[in-house]
């Protein structure tokens, strides 16, 4: 075989990680003088990278993150001092997960609550778990569509199984009246099965009124919180702190 016809075989194989590199590495090798045995294991090290890769992009697509850059690397500790970051780095290490229990994060808006569960999320799918993250509206607005075409059952199973659900921003928007007994059907399927991390500015107290039904939200915070770390974000909003450096930027120009 020459070159050419190594490089269509690799491919027919479905070994484009090897193909792609495939010159390049026998140029090295060569110029090296690399034993065959050290050339073949670059070359599958290569072909391994690569699906890892993929992988990896592939489940931060099905994700569904609102926002694809969000890290912990990118998130400023020390604007709010207080907040219990021995907690937020064992979340990252996403041994909840393996142990199926949840994770609560209550807060003012603009205080983090969406970029740490991103970014939370994303640590989790580095370290091999399937991630799910809807914002709460869309979460119960897409149940609800499912209702209506006959899929809601299979929508259900399909987020009861996933290792871990986010569900972002729990009060920032109005929901239905089937939010309550939607949310709660869920948290019962995924109870001790799997792990839910979901975010509110709304302290919990305020739940039964802002889904207007106290005895199903009662139910879904027995089960919530059992086996829940809660972390509680801010009290300085950023975006407040955005705004405000922008102003002081205008007035001192």
């Amino acid at each position: 075989m020459n070159l050419v016809e190594v490089d269509r075989a690799l491919r027919k194989l479905r070994l484009s990680g090897m193909a792609d590199v495939l010159e390049t590495r026998l140029r090295h090798a060569q110029t090296e003088r690399l034993p065959p045995l050290d050339l073949v294991a670059t070359l599958v090290t290569d072909e391994l990278q690569r699906r890892e890769d993929r992988l990896l992009a592939r489940r931060h697509k099905l994700a569904g993150f609102r926002d694809a850059d969000r890290s912990l690397d990118t998130f400023d500790l020390d604007f709010n001092k207080k907040m219990n970051r021995v907690l937020i780095y064992e979340l990252a290490t996403a041994r909840f997960i393996q142990q199926r229990e949840d994770a609560l994060f209550l807060g003012p808006p603009g205080t983090g609550k969406s970029h740490l569960a991103q970014a939370i999320g994303r640590a989790a799918i580095q370290q091999g778990y399937r991630v799910v993250y809807r914002e709460a509206h869309l979460l119960i607005e897409q149940i609800a569509e499912a209702a209506l075409d006959g899929t809601r059952k299979v929508l259900l199973a399909e987020l009861a199984t996933v290792p871990l659900l986010i569900i972002d921003d729990l009060g920032m928007r109005k929901l239905p009246h089937t939010a309550a007994e939607d949310l709660l059907e869920l948290i019962m399927r995924r109870y001790e099965r799997a792990s839910t991390l979901l975010t509110s500015n709304r302290p919990v107290d305020d739940w039964g009124k802002l889904l207007g039904d106290t005895a199903a939200v009662t139910a879904l915070l027995d089960r919530l919180l059992h086996h829940a770390h809660v972390l509680k974000c801010g009290p300085r909003s950023w975006r407040t702190k955005v705004h405000t450096d922008l102003r002081t930027d205008d007035l001192t120009k």
